[in-house]
């Protein structure tokens, strides 16, 4: 039973870090204008920075393949767990779909196939909530779009969705009745997923300190 556990946590790992990698920011601009997205804005190659290099059309095919992988990868995840070690263990399969989406956002910041350099992991970790639990994704969507509405600070949005991403991931699995393990697991997940994406945004976040981060609408790109 441990070596199936040991292989589950592998191969999800392995699996999330590999769909991860596959920038469809890059993609998008490399086919569409024949050029690195990331040469350009901020030199992330995340939605945000598609959308104000390139415009609508790019920024929507760079969302679906950056949510549509991580889906993919919690999808696998979950898959691998349910097979190798069951759903009658002690981990809820679910706790596959959360490995899966750590590396998914690892491979997406720091892509095997595009020098290690990629993007900041919001869209990939929403992709990843939407597939999981879409109840806690709803909330923290409309946390987002109310908080947009108000200041138009992209950044800050994604900030305050990841430190609530947590405390939404516990409150959702206890009322679901999962067990101890399953919640202690999908919450330390939750966590790790938070973190990261707090950590991306740190630029951003001296940014908002100084009142120099970019607002959509405004005339002058400040990044």
């Amino acid at each position: 039973m441990v070596l199936h556990v040991i292989a589950a946590c592998v191969l999800t790992a392995l699996a999330g870090y590999l769909l991860g990698s596959v920038l469809f920011g890059v993609l998008v601009s490399k086919t569409m204008y024949n050029e690195d997205v990331r040469d350009h804005g901020s030199g992330n190659a995340g939605m945000t920075n598609v959308l104000r290099t390139y415009g609508a059309l790019p920024a929507i095919l760079t969302i679906v393949g950056d949510v549509g992988k991580s889906v993919a990868a919690t999808n696998l995840g979950y898959l691998l767990f349910t097979t190798l070690i069951g759903a009658d263990g002690t981990l809820d399969p679910v706790c596959g779909a959360y490995l899966a989406a750590i590396f998914c956002m690892i491979g997406h910041s720091r892509p095997l196939y595009f020098s290690f350099k990629g993007g900041k992991c919001v869209l990939v970790g929403a992709g990843a909530a939407l597939s999981i639990s879409p109840l806690v994704c709803l909330v923290l969507l409309v946390v987002f779009l109310v908080q947009f509405a108000f200041s138009r600070i992209v950044s800050l949005g994604s900030i305050m969705v990841a430190a609530l991403f947590p405390v939404a991931t516990l409150v959702y699995w206890v009322l679901m009745g999962a067990n101890l393990p399953t919640i202690a697991f999908s919450t330390a997940c939750s966590l790790i997923m938070a973190l990261m994406v707090i950590w991306l945004h740190r630029a951003n976040i001296n940014r908002l300190k100084n009142g120099t981060e970019y607002r959509f609408g405004s005339r002058k790109d400040k990044e």
